[in-house]
């Protein structure tokens, strides 16, 4: 096994093979948890090398396009089964992911084992995927069936940026297209190992792989004249401007960006531990870092208290420290910028007079005052025009608020800017589903929220500011393709 301490220095992966930055050129990488930790260090590519890359792309899409959808298939059920084929490595990486992201190790396994099952689901649909739909006449016959757009560009961020991949890569390849990956600049070496192997069992130039700084090669891949679809996640302003960005060539675009999603939990809901376990994995797995994560929770006010108890109580018992110690529940947030506006957020509720009180044990005090770390922050019943309240804190910091009735409910969920995710807790299946139809959000979760509830055979994208097109499932597959109508007579085809 590979030593997890000594430096490393991650490569791009571009036409088939490991290389350097132009210039030689790299960035540094720290540990959140210990941020004078140097964890190593990744390629920064310069615009020539996004060049390269899309036309490594773009020469490898005839070929890779004219597979059949089972031929194809056949590639990626190879990708996940090499991606675990040695478990020495699947260990090194976990490890080099925890230290470079703050995230606790069962989250970075996590990320690694559901990226291989992401990519057989995605080989699951070949059959379904090469079934034209045919149209008898008269007046015509038609087939109705559908191309491969080209090369892809897929911007994954820091947060999950294995998982995230995985509701694009996959997609992207078993619909015939060839990709160029951009990973997050403060999560890159795990992910840069990772794509690196399934670039190595795929045709030479079916995966390129690009990483650095956002400001300096995003413009240029998003606007390359050889790409033909972006497909970015992150963050509402950078979103808007991929989608401008991408306009000057006509370039379609799926943008997954934030979320502030409603948790409604009614009179009847589940009070026990388990739930209230649901509750705090639904808002604050990975640090509350996640954009499907509980970011408003409002309870009936019959049982306020006691969602307040219950769900304090489990925060209470987490543990906050180095991802890497296996009593550690909660790691860091993920860079200094993020935690600012996290204690920023929860500094503005403070000084307005709002109840806090943050949760959790810490076992090194002098670990916890050096690294990116905040306990989790309850915000009890904030006043609403509060950030805590109208934006995204993406981080461990949460308002719990009560309500009367369903109408107020669905009034205050609906009230935002944000549309990714929601859930709603009851015990009544018909109240339930009635409510989460009237709530505006891509997806809405049945007591329990977050990514340990989510289906990957459904398309997984928001409404309003969280974005457009979507993401998993057979709808986030044809979504990197363009539709086709083959038209003849009637009885030339049939």
């Amino acid at each position: 096994m590979r030593n997890e301490d000594a430096l490393l220095e991650t490569e791009l992966y571009i036409d088939g093979e490991r290389r350097t930055a132009g210039n030689g050129r790299t960035y540094d990488l720290f540990n959140p948890a210990r941020p004078d930790e140097l964890v190593g260090k990744a390629a920064k590519a310069t615009i020539e090398d996004v060049n390269a890359a899309v036309k490594s792309a773009h020469t490898a899409f005839p070929a890779w396009s004219r597979l059949s959808y089972a031929e194809r298939a056949d590639y990626l059920n190879k990708v996940a089964d090499y991606l675990v084929a040695d478990q020495d490595d699947v260990e090194y990486r976990s490890i080099l992911f925890t230290r470079e992201h703050g995230k606790i190790r069962q989250e970075t396994l996590l990320e690694m084992t559901r990226l291989g099952d992401r990519f057989r689901l995605s080989a699951s649909y070949a059959d379904r995927l090469a079934t034209d739909e045919k149209i008898s006449g008269p007046p015509l016959d038609t087939i109705i069936t559908r191309q491969p757009r080209g090369v892809a560009a897929l911007i994954v961020p820091w947060n999950w940026p294995l998982s995230i991949l995985g509701a694009k890569l996959p997609q992207a390849l078993m619909s015939g297209n060839t990709v160029v990956v951009k990973p997050a600049e403060n999560s890159a070496m795990a992910p840069a190992l990772t794509i690196q192997k399934i670039a190595e069992v795929l045709p030479r130039g079916v995966v390129n792989l690009v990483t650095g700084s956002s400001s300096e090669i995003g413009d240029p891949l998003t606007t390359h004249p050889l790409v033909r679809y972006v497909n970015f996640t992150g963050s509402v302003d950078v979103g808007k401007h991929v989608m401008k960005m991408a306009a000057d060539n006509l370039t379609p675009v799926t943008l997954e960006l934030g979320g502030n999603d409603a948790a409604i939990i009614l009179e009847d809901a589940e009070l026990s531990p388990e739930a209230f376990t649901k509750m705090y994995l639904g808002a604050f797995m990975s640090s509350g870092q996640i954009c499907m994560a509980i970011k408003r929770m409002y309870v009936h006010r019959s049982i306020y208290d006691d969602v307040v108890d219950g769900f304090t109580a489990i925060c209470e018992q987490q543990v906050i420290g180095d991802g890497l110690l296996p009593e550690t529940t909660m790691g860091p947030v993920n860079n200094a910028k993020q935690l600012k506006v996290v204690t920023d957020i929860i500094d503005q509720a403070r000084a307005a007079g709002s109840d806090i009180k943050e949760c959790g044990q810490v076992p090194d005090e002098d670990l916890y005052a050096k690294g990116y770390f905040q306990r989790p922050a309850l915000i009890y019943n904030p006043d609403q025009s509060l950030d805590i309240v109208r934006e995204e804190q993406f981080g461990p910091a949460l308002p719990i608020m009560p309500f009367d009735t369903e109408e107020e409910a669905i009034a205050l969920a609906n009230d935002s800017n944000f549309g990714l995710c929601s859930s709603v807790w009851t015990q009544d299946p018909d109240r339930a589903v009635r409510l989460a139809r009237r709530i505006e959000a891509g997806c809405t979760f049945l007591n329990n929220h977050g990514p340990a509830s989510q289906d990957a055979r459904a398309p997984f994208g928001g409404f309003k500011d969280s974005g457009i097109s979507r993401n998993l499932g057979y709808e986030g597959i044809i979504q990197f393709q363009e539709y086709q109508s083959i038209s003849s007579a009637p009885g030339y085809l049939f």
